[in-house]
Formats: C-alpha cells, structure tokens, sequence
C-alpha cells in the first residue's frame, strides 16, 4: 500500500516508528508536512499539492495532527477523503474529539462515565458552577489545552472563584469539573485499535503535583485493567468516531470515568512501559481495513 502520513515533524517518535512500521510490512511510507499540504478544491476532481506536485495513488492517510492545526490539518485530511483515501481516523472525528466539551456532550449522551462537569458564560453564574461540581477541591480546564497546560487545581471556594472569573475575563472559554481525589494524582491511559485496547498504562503525577501527564514530569508503568474500564475505552472511542484512539481514564469511587479521548495518541510512553510494537498493529489495521472510499461521513458534519 502507499500510505501518507500527516505530520510536521518526521522525527518525531510517533511519526518515525509508523514510517519503520509500515516500511518493514512492505508499505510505501511518506511523511507530508501539514502545513505544506495545499488543495485544489475542484468539481468533480479534489486535489492536494505538496512542494509543487500532485499527491497521487494514495491508499490510506495517517493523521498525526497538532492541536495547534486541528483546523487546517483537519481541511487537508477532508481533502483525501473526497479523494477516496482511506482515512485511519476521520476528520470529522478527530474535530469533534478535540472540542473538549462537545465531545464530553456525545459521550454524556451515551451513558459514558465522566466527571461531573460544568460550563458557563456569565461571572453572576460562578457560585452555582461550583456547586454544581460538588464544590471545591475542583479543576478547572481551559477547551483548547493540551498535555495538561491550562489546567489548574483550586484548593478553596474562594480560588476557584478568583481563577473561573480571571478566566473569563481574558475571554478564555473554560470547563470547571470535580476532582477525583481517589484516584491519587493518576489516570489509565488505553490505547483502542479498531474494537480493541491493545496496551494500558498507568500515569502517576510526580510528587506535588495533580496532572499525570508524562510531558509534566509523570511517571508511567504497567497496570491490568478491569472488563469494565476495558469496555468504557472501547466504547469512547466509538462514541467519538475514531478508528485509532487514546482514552485516558480515572478510577473512582463510582467506577471507571473518562477525561480525555485523544485521536492523535503519543506511541513513546505506551510503546515502552508495555512492550508492545503499537505501530505495527495500527499499520496491519490498515491492511485489514483500508479500502478506497470507505470514509463513512464522506466529508458531511
């Protein structure tokens, strides 16, 4: 197959063990500059240009898209999908995952477990926003942060209240949700692969601090899920529409609740607290998968 992958940087961990991956299963790899890419938006015959040629003969398209170029990388992968190319997540899935609260909607409505969330416009509206979150200790979450930047702990009432109103001062759209003090500053991060979580891992916060994240200085290590948080990931990742997905998830006092569903999902962490070639199973997926014209929304949404 000749597979495209979108990213910005080839070197990148993720990006180069697709291209290894996917080289080593006999597949023709090219690494596509998002941001290079440009389009021909024309009746009849869509095109994308990259550095001055036709991008042509294309199977499948692996999106590794930024949350900083959601918007445009999301214009390009719609551009190959109107091509025929197979998609590994697609665009309409990866825009409604990366809008954090619509996506927390989709997954409310469908009966997932999620943290009690909240969300308003108006500073008269910050006292009952609290507690309509239990009250505090609560985080509070700015839509468009990604890798735990623009999220903060507030202790006290009298905080959360002050750091809500700063917020929208600066006309910063934010989430106020309850803090799980059970799960002791760590989520499970699962990793879906079409109907399935084929790794697991769990993120601890380093001392001090409440984000898990391993790009904040949080450690990972092997953990075995339960049938229940096994079926939560697979299903979120349903719910969201994407093929290939990140599901990070809490352990609660009420059973597994959900934080995040990430369609551009890191391959380091997993691939080496696991064990598992991650990117050979997402390449044999497309093998099993891909066939041309198969994008289910055909550009719609």
């Amino acid at each position: 197959m000749k597979i495209a992958i979108l990213s910005r940087n080839p070197r990148l961990y993720s990006t180069r063990r697709l291209v290894e991956a996917g080289s080593q299963r006999g597949h023709e790899m090219l690494v596509i500059d998002t941001l290079r890419a440009y389009m021909n938006i024309a009746t009849h015959k869509p095109q994308i240009h990259y550095r001055g040629q036709a991008l042509e003969g294309f199977d499948a398209v692996i999106p590794r898209i930024g949350a900083s170029v959601t918007f445009y990388g999301c214009a390009v992968l719609r551009q190959f999908e109107m091509m025929g190319v197979f998609p590994l997540n697609e665009s309409v899935a990866i825009s409604r995952s990366r809008d954090k609260l619509r996506a927390l909607q989709l997954l409310s409505r469908k009966g997932i477990g999620l943290p009690v969330t909240g969300f308003a416009h108006s500073p008269d509206d910050i006292p009952d926003l609290i507690q309509m979150v239990n009250g505090a200790p609560l985080v509070i979450k700015v839509l468009e942060g990604t890798q735990g930047i623009g999220v903060v702990l507030c202790e006290t009432q009298k905080a959360a209240e002050s750091v809500i109103e700063a917020f929208m001062g600066l006309k910063q759209d934010i989430m106020v949700q309850e803090y799980i003090k059970e799960a002791g500053g760590a989520d499970i991060r699962c990793l879906v692969v079409g109907d399935k979580v084929i790794a697991s891992m769990k993120r601890q916060a380093k001392p001090g601090e409440f984000r898990s994240n391993l790009h904040r200085g949080g450690t990972a290590s092997l953990i075995k899920i339960t049938p229940e948080e096994r079926s939560t990931a697979v299903r979120a990742a349903k719910v969201m529409g994407l093929r290939v997905a990140g599901v990070d998830i809490l352990r609660s006092a009420n059973g597994p609740l959900v934080m995040e569903v990430n369609s551009s999902p890191g391959l380091e962490g997993i691939e080496t607290t696991s064990g598992i070639d991650i990117a050979s199973l997402v390449i044999e997926y497309l093998e099993n998968n891909a066939e041309p014209g198969m994008t289910r929304t055909k550009g719609s949404g």
